[in-house]
């Protein structure tokens, strides 16, 4: 069985990702296929011996969309110095391409550039430049090539912008010439339906064409997905306003042979805003979509784009594509460790927060691993590279960000569902009856006002509008209370959360340590203890340092002189202050001066089961206190979680941290399932683990390792005060940082998935109640026959129906 992704294009809705998806299935060798609308992927897997991607392909193709195969190729472009003639680029270019894995060089003497596509597993980027210096050219920096994807992607939402701003130009006036007179707004005479009706509707086609022509794209779309037997939410569109249009152009031939009341009848307006406010919706879903490649973006630039190595006992900067496994790689302090690797010599503190999540600064001494992307925070370090390039901690972290988003089906949307029946059954019955109408003995002008009275009946206007208004309304009251929702999905989704998953570090708790308790042991008093144990510390970079510094600030407590410093790596610190020698770090520092800590030992035991890291002083060999440092929980985290529990959620946390400080943490807010000790790699996969259970899952967390979890999770939430990437990643963002809005962001979800709901019903009530009507089964029993115009306002009237309703939503308040 193999693996593949491919990128899908020409998709407008999840109907769309629905019909590739069964084109597919059908297919005799495919085990799975997964494609998400909004990352335009999808995901499969076949057997090899059965069928072969043009196949796939080709399936897809039928199906009316085009898929590419994921480039794996890297392209960049390098300076070259020395090149003097075409000659000389030819040369370089031919050296070049002698190299295996070379898709394809072009060097060009006018910038003395190479542009290089190459295959990363087959020849290096150290290759290529060796190969340009064998030459006898050097190769200077590489300057990185922005994708053209990315390019391509901005060029579609400044397009679908300019459709929806030239839409929204003609649409206005449209409106107005149409509606204006029905409620007393002034028109000219020229234009008036009254006194010269041909130009009214003139006018009106005049204005609808523009429109017509920048929402071309409804119709090619929407009517290739109608014969390709699946409709989707542009067939809707299509058919729609393609009936409003096609009856205004009917009514406009009738006022043209006399019959001016047809002047009430023209229905170009309705086209015209339903194209318009559509055009807006799909501008603000590509927005937001493409922000969906900006985790990845900023999860890449973390790591350095050089890296310092040893060669020939020489400090050598080269680029980080570069590195090979087994090379020796200097870090200096405050600078990022480029790659994987084990220490080979030197001692240090990392900071693996931007891995982790885990506040708290690393010891890294020899032997020890290093990840890539982490800060070096102290002493100066060479480490052996084990892990390069693909292979890094933070590669396997975006692929599993990939990875998630790509297998992440899409919600189906309502009125999707309800469209793939409601769209053929309405076109069914509007030819239908105008045939049978037809067969009676009934004249074509009779059948088609019958045939278009039908479609004009099920014109999708109230449809386009039931989702998006309640979605901008809840969203928009999201945003009022501090809750970031990036798209109907997450509204959608969120209603149905069985489990939330918390990150510990930063989410639940603070993410920084603080001290939390001062505990004497002789007669020297609390504020003495802080003010020489912060002087102690004033010196030192460490994190539990600067908590107990922090402390003593925060109280105003005076910061003394020191006489003497010493770091004991690993250990704590060595300091004279006015004469007293004073001894600050953990047990182990205690035991190499001989300092007898006994007598503490069952507070130290206590402090730890509480998840408090103990810090002991000494004074002139005298053990006097200890001094308990902790990542404090948060005031709001306790009352979130209850609130949660009220609401029948299961509250999960995950963590880094040991067994027994999870516990701890769990205890104090009534967390119901811990998972400790769980790697940054495998927090998705425990998140995958309780989906299976079969719940639907959210997962909060604030830091990068958290990205992939959230990707993986039906509904990822980071905190705003939290990573880039874990903001990017999830699928809300509380703004407050504060832990409630987690419920209000449930509570919000299901109050508009309601309005959805009600908008549905409404959408269709109207139009559902009035096809019979319109197919002219009243008439045939004696009643009346549906006008057009009042099929229109029965459309009309379902929009404001569902626009008022969608409105009652700003009177949301969480409880």
């Amino acid at each position: 069985m193999k693996k593949e992704i491919l990128k899908i294009e020409g998709m407008s809705c999840a109907a769309c990702a629905k019909a590739s998806e069964r084109a597919v299935k059908k297919l005799d060798g495919v085990k799975e296929v997964n494609v998400n609308f909004a990352t335009e992927k999808m995901s499969l897997e076949y057997d090899e011996e059965k069928l072969n991607i043009e196949n796939i392909k080709e399936s897809i193709k039928k199906a009316g969309y085009e898929a590419k195969e994921e480039n794996t190729n890297k392209e960049v472009v390098i300076s070259i110095e020395g090149m003097t003639c075409a000659a000389c680029a030819r040369a370089a270019d031919r050296a070049i391409n002698k190299l295996g894995g070379i898709a394809s060089s072009n060097v060009n003497i006018a910038t003395n550039k190479a542009n290089v596509i190459y295959d990363p597993s087959q020849v290096k980027l150290s290759d290529i430049k060796e190969a340009i210096k064998k030459a006898g050219y050097t190769p200077l920096d590489i300057e990185r090539d922005q994708t053209q994807e990315q390019d391509k992607k901005e060029e579609e939402i400044e397009n679908l912008k300019k459709r929806f701003m030239i839409s929204a130009i003609f649409a206005i006036p449209l409106l107005y010439i149409a509606m204006g007179p029905m409620i007393g707004l002034y028109l000219p005479e020229i234009i008036h339906p009254m006194k010269n009706p041909l130009n009214f509707s003139m006018s009106q086609i005049l204005l609808v064409v523009p429109i017509l022509i920048y929402g071309y794209k409804f119709y090619t779309v929407g009517f290739s997905a109608i014969f390709r037997k699946s409709p989707n939410m542009d067939s809707l569109v299509a058919m729609g306003t393609g009936a409003a249009v096609l009856y205004g152009f009917y009514a406009t031939y009738k006022i043209l042979n006399g019959e001016v009341m047809y002047a009430h009848h023209l229905y170009f307006e309705s086209a015209g805003v339903i194209i318009a406010l559509i055009s807006l919706g799909k501008y603000l879903e590509s927005v937001s979509k493409g922000k969906t490649s900006e985790a990845i973006k900023k999860l890449m630039g973390l790591a350095p784009k050089n890296a310092v190595i040893i060669r020939d006992e020489k400090e050598i900067e080269i680029p980080i594509e570069e590195v090979e496994v087994g090379d020796i790689v200097l870090v200096k302090p405050g600078g990022k460790i480029p790659v994987d690797g084990e220490v080979v010599d030197g001692n240090t503190f990392i900071d693996e927060s931007m891995l982790t999540g885990e506040s708290i600064p690393v010891e890294k001494k020899k032997g020890d691993k290093v990840v890539g992307g982490s800060i070096n925070k102290q002493g100066m370090i060479y480490f052996k590279a084990t892990k390069v390039g693909e292979d890094t901690a933070l590669s396997q972290i975006i692929k599993l960000v990939e990875d998630a988003q790509g297998s992440k089906a899409p919600i189906a949307k309502l009125a999707d569902i309800v469209a793939s029946y409601f769209v053929p059954v309405v076109f069914c019955i509007a030819v239908l009856s105008s045939l049978i109408w037809y067969v009676t003995g009934k004249d074509p002008v009779f059948c088609l006002t019958i045939f278009i009275s039908v479609l004009v009946i099920a014109c999708p206007c109230a449809l386009g509008l039931a989702t998006p208004t309640a979605i901008m309304v809840g969203t928009g009251k999201g945003a009022e209370n501090g809750v970031l929702i990036k798209g109907g999905e997450a509204l959608e989704s969120s209603h149905k959360i069985q489990t939330i998953v918390f990150d510990k570090t930063g989410t639940i708790t603070q993410g920084r340590p603080e001290v939390t308790d001062v505990i004497s042991f002789t007669d020297i008093d609390e504020v003495e203890i802080l003010k020489l144990s912060a002087s102690a510390e004033k010196g030192s970079e460490h994190p539990l340092g600067e908590a107990i510094v922090r402390k003593a600030e925060n109280e105003g407590i005076d910061i003394l002189k020191l006489d003497d410093f010493l770091a004991i790596a690993g250990h704590g610190i060595q300091v004279k202050i006015e004469n007293k020698n004073i001894l600050l770090g953990n047990s182990k520092l205690m035991k190499q001066k001989n300092i007898e800590i006994e007598k503490a030992n069952d507070i130290s035991i206590k402090l730890a089961d509480e998840g408090k890291t103990p810090m002991y002083m000494a004074v002139d060999d005298e053990f006097v206190a200890i001094i308990a440092v902790a990542d404090v929980v948060k005031e709001s985290s306790k009352k979130a979680i209850k609130k949660l529990h009220e609401m029948g959620i299961e509250v999960a946390m995950i963590t880094g941290d040991n067994q027994r400080t999870a516990n701890a943490i769990a205890k104090q807010v009534g967390i119901d399932r811990v998972y400790a000790e769980v790697l940054p790699e495998d927090k998705a996969n425990e998140v995958k683990k309780i989906q299976n259970e079969g719940r639907v899952v959210a997962m909060v967390g604030d830091g990068i390792n958290d990205a992939p979890a959230l990707a993986q999770a039906d509904v990822g939430i980071a905190i705003g005060s939290g990573t880039d990437v874990a903001i990017e990643s999830a699928d809300i963002v509380l703004m407050r940082s504060d832990l409630i809005d987690v419920s209000t962001a449930i509570q919000l979800s299901k109050s508009t998935i309601r309005n959805i709901k009600q908008n549905l019903f409404w959408a269709f009530a109207y139009n559902t109640a009035g096809i019979p009507l319109a197919a002219g089964v009243f008439y045939a029993l004696g009643g009346p026959l549906l006008n057009p115009m009042f099929a229109g306002a029965a459309m009309s009237l379902s929009s404001v129906s569902v626009v008022t309703n969608a409105l009652r939503l700003r009177k949301f308040k969480p409880n």
